[in-house]
């Protein structure tokens, strides 16, 4: 089996292996209904402190929620197989371990993709934000990369899930660490100052004032630089994520724990 077919094709089995007990209708509750309800309620909540704008409020939630997706179901790629008893079955394959690990991640990049941009369509509808229709491009590809980006994060907590019994808890702290830090619903330049220097190294942070910065119609160019920090947050947990996952790999076969943690 050739790197590609591992990267393209398991992937995508692994993907579908999540929902393999699932109905396909627990995509409505989960990915559709849930980031509307937390849009709305963020943007009530912004105009009786009157602190922000409507469009501010929906653009950062809207992209902050392709964390779920992201994040839960990239550390669940691994979990699941442990749940399953076939994570040993994986990884003694002589398979190359950069294609069978980030192969997975495509579906759960697309999957956040829908999430954001399904949020931000239907969330600015519902309150009557307006867009600039030149920059709709240049945000959707905004999108894909912090997805990405976002995505590289879940692979950091797939790792640990070769450590861990289960990381429904750590994926919960995650999302709620990214919808504190990165500047979803407070201004950057409101929160403590440690919080803002922490949020420079978060995913998210940089592709949600990105998005906000086309929105408000500046050129594409002006949010380069943003988009470019975004894309290099990303690599570095894509690379600390595959590291870690050698590295516990790596342990766990010497200490039999691939199985019992």
């Amino acid at each position: 089996m050739t790197g590609a077919r591992i990267f393209f094709v398991g992937g995508l089995m692994s993907y579908r292996a999540l929902f393999g007990w699932l109905s396909p209708w627990i995509f409505i509750p989960t990915f559709l209904v849930a980031p509307i309800f937390q849009i709305l309620l963020f943007v009530y909540i912004g105009r009786s402190a009157g602190v922000e704008s409507d469009k501010f409020y929906v653009i950062g939630n809207a992209l902050q929620y392709c964390a779920i997706p992201c994040i839960f179901a990239m550390s669940n790629t691994i979990a699941g197989e442990r749940y399953q008893k076939t994570l040993g079955y994986i990884l003694a394959t002589p398979a190359g371990r950069l294609p069978l690990f980030l192969g997975r991640s495509l579906p759960v990049i697309g999957n956040g993709v829908f999430a954001s941009a399904f949020a931000l369509s239907a969330g600015g509808a519902i309150v009557g934000i307006h867009v600039p229709a030149s920059s709709i491009a240049s945000i959707a590809l905004v999108i894909v990369v912090t997805s990405a980006s976002c995505t590289s994060l879940g692979l950091v907590s797939a790792a640990l899930g070769l450590r861990v019994r289960e990381t429904a808890t750590l994926n919960n702290i995650v999302f709620g660490l990214l919808l504190v830090f990165c500047g979803v619903n407070v201004p950057l330049s409101e929160l403590p100052g440690w919080m803002s220097f922490i949020a420079q190294g978060f995913p998210l942070t940089h592709g949600i004032e990105a998005a906000r910065r086309l929105a408000n119609g500046q050129s594409f160019g002006s949010v380069g630089g943003l988009i470019g920090a975004e894309a290099l947050i990303g690599a570095a947990y894509a690379l600390l994520g595959y590291q870690l996952l050698r590295l516990l790999e790596w342990q766990g076969r010497r200490l039999a724990t691939l199985e019992t943690a």
